[in-house]
């Protein structure tokens, strides 16, 4: 296993980032298709995670259960570990030769805790945590993926405008100290067409991976 270390990048590791409503679900199950139709042994996962610290946060986020911002931080940041280091985990596949697509890592954590409990602790606690050897930020404007959101029958604690203005300003803050400190980070424009952001991130990922997706 490798050192629990941000001195490396996973290379085969790829992330989406964006704020809710962005799409980046949507895609994830397009990049899916494409890597099983071309046959690349892959694993798509996502953060919060089915574990039950993931299962957690999920019940926090929905509002069924109170928690401290703080403590908030910290679940995501027990959860991300056993996600990576923990049996089955992002390690795990990597080392198994797999490409791993991930909706949501340490960014996410940076901007929405760094919104909500101030950035010293989430960057505390995500300090160690490596590098994806690509991610992919999905940008679109707070009151159109707002708009994308309404159809749903429950939001959750975060899918409120003011949050989500707060954290697409952190997001953006964040990718540029994080392009300076030599993480790859790419920016597509969610608010073209479905399709369209589909063949721009396939393209994206295929150039990255050397592999033609479709």
């Amino acid at each position: 296993m490798q050192s629990q270390d941000t001195d490396f990048t996973l290379k085969n590791f790829i992330v989406l980032e964006g704020i809710d409503g962005s799409g980046t679900s949507t895609q994830m199950r397009n990049v899916e298709a494409a890597l099983s139709k071309k046959g690349l042994p892959h694993m798509i996962s996502a953060e919060p995670t089915g574990r039950p610290e993931g299962q957690l946060i999920r019940n926090i986020l929905r509002g069924e259960l109170d928690a401290d911002p703080g403590t908030v931080a910290y679940l995501f940041a027990s959860d991300r570990h056993q996600h990576l280091y923990g049996k089955g985990g992002i390690i795990e596949a990597l080392e198994a030769g797999k490409l791993v697509i991930c909706d949501r890592y340490v960014l996410s954590s940076l901007a929405y805790q760094g919104s909500t409990c101030g950035k010293e602790l989430p960057e505390y606690l995500n300090a160690r945590f490596p590098a994806p050897g690509l991610m992919v930020f999905f940008k679109i404007d707070p009151e159109r993926s707002l708009q994308r959101l309404n159809s749903r029958n429950k939001l959750e604690i975060y899918e409120k405008i003011h949050m989500q203005k707060l954290v697409s300003i952190a997001y953006e803050s964040i990718i540029a100290e994080k392009i300076s400190q030599g993480w790859n980070i790419r920016t597509i424009d969610a608010e073209k067409p479905i399709e369209q952001v589909r063949h721009e991130l396939l393209s994206i990922i295929g150039d990255y991976t050397g592999f033609a997706l479709d």
